[in-house]
């Protein structure tokens, strides 16, 4: 009964909230385009088990941010990992915003999975940071309790995200463009390389930021472009074959 009269309870748990509003932008937005290639009776579960499964992830992951984020070359490779996320995410994607083929579930859950991996290892940094601000005892249960009420934000933006993508297509290299700008930042601040690049080269974050988006995209559109000449070469042998 303590806790719920305590100031500093009630403000790392606001904080937690907050921040965890904050930093799921990013989120949302590969949750709407990994679930955005499902049939339409299974996008909302897999928003919701993809949401819902990201945030247990990211409890775990808050509770060791700290030693994580100091193993040299691990932004490197979730930097990497999220550059071929950003690309895969296209390649389902016709000019016209028509999704190709549809997806499985558990495809749509594993990319979900893994890019809130890799995406999070920074942001849960600042969820730790407001966990911090309560008494040791109720750090644990808050960032729970914390974490788990974001779910329902996610899941909308998640929703509305998906919904203006299949009116606006574009959103979908947009999107896709982020993950590859959070990819070059990502490299550039692993602690194997961070220093060399603040030394090196100014503004490191942006260039490499600006290049990862380029990339993504640049990818994702060749692997687009091959895909669909293999396929009408495909069908085009076939119909000869008759």
């Amino acid at each position: 009964m303590e806790a719920l009269t305590s100031g500093a309870v009630w403000g790392a748990l606001g904080a937690i909230i907050v921040a965890n509003i904050l930093l799921s932008g990013d989120n949302a937005v590969v949750i709407a385009m990994a679930a955005r290639s499902l049939p339409p009776h299974q996008q909302k579960k897999a928003i919701v088990w993809g949401s819902a499964a990201a945030i247990v992830m990211r409890i775990v992951l808050t509770i060791v941010a700290v030693q994580m984020l100091q193993v040299p070359y691990l932004k490197i490779a979730g930097a990497l990992a999220l550059l071929w996320i950003g690309a895969q995410l296209l390649v389902d994607t016709e000019e016209e915003g028509e999704v190709k083929q549809p997806g499985t579930m558990a495809a749509a859950i594993r990319t979900i999975l893994i890019a809130d991996l890799v995406m999070s290892i920074d942001n849960v940094i600042a969820v730790a940071a407001a966990a911090s601000r309560a008494p040791e005892d109720y750090r644990l249960i808050l960032l729970i309790i914390g974490l788990a009420t974001s779910i329902p934000l996610i899941i909308i933006g998640s929703t509305i995200l998906m919904k203006i993508m299949e009116r606006f297509p574009i959103i979908i290299t947009l999107g896709a463009a982020l993950l590859g700008w959070l990819a070059g930042e990502m490299l550039v601040s692993d602690p194997a390389v961070a220093a060399w690049f603040k030394a090196n080269v100014p503004h490191a974050d942006l260039i490499f930021g600006i290049g990862g988006a380029l990339l993504v995209v640049a990818i994702g559109k060749w692997l687009h472009h091959r895909g669909a000449r293999a396929a009408a070469e495909g069908a085009m042998h076939n119909s000869s074959s008759r």
